[in-house]
């Protein structure tokens, strides 16, 4: 008898962000952001000195959740998400909890990419969509097993997700999106003629 298994799942979570309460208007959020960034002279400052295309709040903001009260509603929707999606990843806690670590605002204009990385120090990573036009990036993740794959062939066209090197997810406006902090991702090229805007966030263990 011949049994094939798949094995070592890499798990994604998706999700409506306001599925555990209630909906966040993301007109209201978009021009959040728009203020933050206009306001935030070391965020541009940051951007323009490190080639970021657009504009990131990462290495600038750290207190947004009081800066705007959608964004306190926004991390409390996260909690309620990242707490279901470290039950279907079957963690064991403890007697620690996933604490939310960092939240920044991402700003893409047409052009623009974001690069593969990771998220070290962290446990679960993620974003949620404020606004995605038409021909905006889906998200690129990456089988983290890439690098040992050596000399193996290519993977058919159209062969399982499971089995893909990279799987592209076009996320929509109010959507949530969450995976474990050491998948590879990227966002790759914005085609679209208006600006792709998110929030993106990082849980840690303590």
């Amino acid at each position: 008898m011949t049994q094939i298994t798949s094995l070592f799942a890499t798990r994604l979570y998706r999700a409506k962000l306001g599925a555990f309460g209630d909906a966040i208007d993301p007109d209201e959020l978009a021009a959040s952001c728009y203020a933050i960034a206009k306001d935030d002279e070391a965020g541009q400052a940051w951007c323009e000195e490190n080639g970021y295309p657009g504009y990131t709040s990462y290495a600038s903001l750290t207190d947004l959740p009081w800066r705007f009260p959608i964004f306190a509603d926004i991390v409390t929707a996260l909690d309620r998400h990242v707490a279901a999606f470290a039950e279907d990843l079957q963690f064991d806690l403890g007697d620690k909890t996933l604490q939310l670590e960092d939240l920044w605002i991402n700003i893409l204009p047409e052009g623009g990419t974001h690069s593969s990385h990771i998220h070290p120090h962290s446990v679960i990573s993620g974003t949620t969509y404020v606004q995605m036009p038409g021909g905006a990036s889906a998200l690129k993740l990456e089988d983290p097993r890439l690098p040992m794959m050596m000399a193996a062939p290519t993977r058919v066209k159209d062969c399982r997700d499971e089995l893909k090197s990279f799987v592209y997810v076009a996320p929509e406006v109010g959507e949530v999106l969450l995976w474990e902090s050491w998948l590879r991702h990227e966002v790759p090229m914005n085609m679209a003629e208006d600006e792709r805007i998110s929030v993106s966030f990082n849980y840690k263990w303590e």
